[in-house]
This record gives structure tokens, C-alpha cells and sequence, in this order.
């Protein structure tokens, strides 16, 4: 899933070397933090989220066989 989110972000944005996803999972939930450059931001997140909503779409279908609940936060 890491190398999923790195693949689509990568693209959108000037600084690659400052992609960073890191995973945190708790009892019913599996959360992935991606955090980009200050100046990134915006093209990650997109025009009212729009693509933020496209990458969380994404990551959300390719979810594992667990029965834990994914999200992506970005920072």
C-alpha cells in the first residue's frame, strides 16, 4: 500500500525526495500518514480536495483481506 500511494504522489509533485508514508494501526483501523513538502501541499490535495478524494478512492479499493477500516491522512 506505501508503494501504491508513493507511486500516485509522485507525479503531482516538485520535491519526490520528501514523500514519506508512514503506517499506523490500531485495533480496527490501518492509517497511512503521507506527508509531502510545505510547498506540495496543494497539489496533492487539489482544487475543493479533489484529489485527495481521487488517492483515497484508489487506496480504499486496494484494501488488504483484514477486516480493518483504511485511511489516509495527508499532511
Amino acid at each position: 500500500m506505501k508503494a501504491l500511494i508513493e507511486t500516485i504522489v509522485t507525479p503531482l509533485v516538485d520535491y519526490p525526495e520528501h514523500i514519506s508514508v508512514t503506517k499506523s494501526e490500531e485495533d480496527r483501523k490501518i492509517v497511512y500518514h503521507l506527508t509531502v513538502n510545505e510547498k506540495d501541499v496543494g497539489k496533492v490535495i487539489g482544487k475543493n480536495g479533489r484529489i485527495a478524494k481521487a488517492i483515497r478512492t484508489l487506496v480504499y479499493a486496494n484494501k488488504t483481506n483484514t477486516n480493518k477500516r483504511i485511511y489516509l491522512d495527508i499532511m
